[in-house]
């Protein structure tokens, strides 16, 4: 009897000799640094940052009147400066940082990170995100969360104080952006990713995200002075043409740089934003074509644009046939949202910020739950396309309130204090003289 307590120790030191070799066989390797994915992610980290500037710059800057061509330049620039001050202060922290998640369970850290790594404490050259240095990791978001709130400009141009696009660019980052990059991206614990919403590059967190703030925003600030019997055509559609060939060229860091490796589903999301991106073009034309009798530059690049959001969220899981109908589809639906539902409503979106980056980001928000079925030619591992369609409709609905809620109290919180928009006279001179007193364009 005494014998007994050590022979089952034995035997169970012995079963735990022999379960030694299946353990090792099912730990997770150590990440270790990637030459090719590390260099891969450079590069997109740098064509993200050349889709502010100067591909959105000039993009919005070309469809401008000629006397707020720097406005909307200058604009770009100083959100590029605040919003890398502010990622390194504590952006990054709140929208990557895990600490306190546990996956399945909701607390405060489902919806917005610790500052645990404000300033980037404890980042070092030889830190790793998977199998690129953290670093660069930290840069590419960077870029991400840069053009966001840049996007939100063209629904306001003109007619907002240079002040209140600061202020209203560093709180509406803090309190919209970082939470909702946090909710979808930062890993098992966080509410949306949990939820199982499928969002490659940014449909919800990017661009439904800063439509939806551009509309609320266009709604509070009110119509342009004129608007819309006074007309208001692009002063240089060759600034909007070459931004807009920058802004496609970019995204290709923006869609394959989101697998985060220089892989296979780099490879593909390249492809599908090709893809995606030239059908939405060709859809706009023909749209633009039949409704209008003739096919415009303006028109062409726009549903370029409008095709790119609408890939973004399906990047890593759609087929290429999926991006094929879904630019299509894409292209032909924001023709009609940035001008029959535009003028039917009155509201004074300047630049389209709703009626292209909302309006593409939800649908593709939705499809891509259908696109990302096998049974449809997509690479995703859903189980049925209907349930993951509701899955990205609950998505979707949690996007539109949260940006829309937030961005109406911070915009009346701005305009209670500081004023929002211009006065009559500023905007009547145009604001490149009456804020920064420069022109765009020396006529002497």
């Amino acid at each position: 009897m005494r014998c007994k307590p050590f022979a089952l120790a034995g035997a169970a030191g012995l079963a735990g000799l022999a379960a030694l070799p299946a353990l090792a066989q099912t730990a997770a390797p150590a990440p270790t640094l990637n030459s090719g994915d590390t260099a891969w992610m450079l590069t997109s980290a740098m064509l993200v940052l050349l889709m502010t500037i100067p591909g959105l710059s000039l993009f919005y800057g070309g469809m401008v009147r000629a006397k707020n061509l720097l406005s909307v330049l200058m604009q770009c620039f100083a959100i590029t400066a605040l919003v890398t001050v502010l990622w390194l202060a504590y952006g990054y922290s709140l929208a990557f940082s895990t600490s306190g998640m546990h996956a399945g369970e909701i607390n405060l850290h489902s919806f917005v990170g610790a500052l645990d790594r404000a300033m980037l404490a404890g980042l070092k050259p030889d830190s790793l995100y998977n199998t690129v240095p953290e670093s660069v990791f930290v840069m590419f978001q960077m870029t991400f969360a840069i053009i966001t709130p840049a996007l939100i400009v063209g629904a306001f141009a003109e007619r907002m104080k240079f002040s209140a696009l600061l202020w209203f660019s560093g709180l509406w980052l803090t309190v919209v952006y970082l939470p909702m990059a946090h909710m979808v991206w930062s890993g098992p614990g966080s509410l949306l990713g949990d939820l199982g919403v499928l969002d490659f590059a940014g449909g919800t967190v990017v661009h439904i995200n800063a439509g939806i703030a551009g509309l609320v925003a266009c709604l509070v600030i009110g119509k342009r002075r004129g608007y819309p019997t006074t007309p208001m055509p692009p002063h240089n559609l060759g600034y909007t043409m070459i931004g807009g060939s920058l802004l496609w060229l970019g995204w290709f860091g923006f869609n394959a740089g989101s697998a985060v490796a220089a892989n296979g589903s780099a490879g593909m999301a390249m492809l599908v934003t090709q893809i995606a991106t030239a059908a939405a073009a060709l859809g706009w034309m023909v749209a633009e074509w039949i409704a209008h009798g003739r096919p415009s530059v303006l028109g062409i690049v726009s549903g370029a644009v409008a095709g790119l959001v609408a890939v973004t969220p399906a990047a890593g899981t759609a087929g290429p046939g999926g991006a094929l109908v879904l630019g299509l589809v894409a292209g032909v639906v924001c023709f009609f949202s940035a001008t029959r539902l535009k003028h039917k409503l009155g509201y004074d979106d300047s630049l389209d910020v709703f009626g292209v980056h909302a309006v593409a980001g939800i649908l593709g928000g939705l499809l891509t739950g259908p696109l990302a079925s096998p049974a449809l030619g997509g690479f995703g591992t859903v189980s049925s396309p209907l349930a993951q369609l509701w899955v990205q409709a609950k998505g979707v609905g949690f996007t539109v309130v949260w940006s829309a809620v937030l961005s109406l109290v911070l915009l009346k919180l701005i305009d209670w204090t500081l004023g929002l928009r211009v006065t009559e006279e500023q905007e009547q001179v145009g604001l490149d003289l009456s804020l920064h007193e420069e022109r765009g364009y020396n006529l002497s």
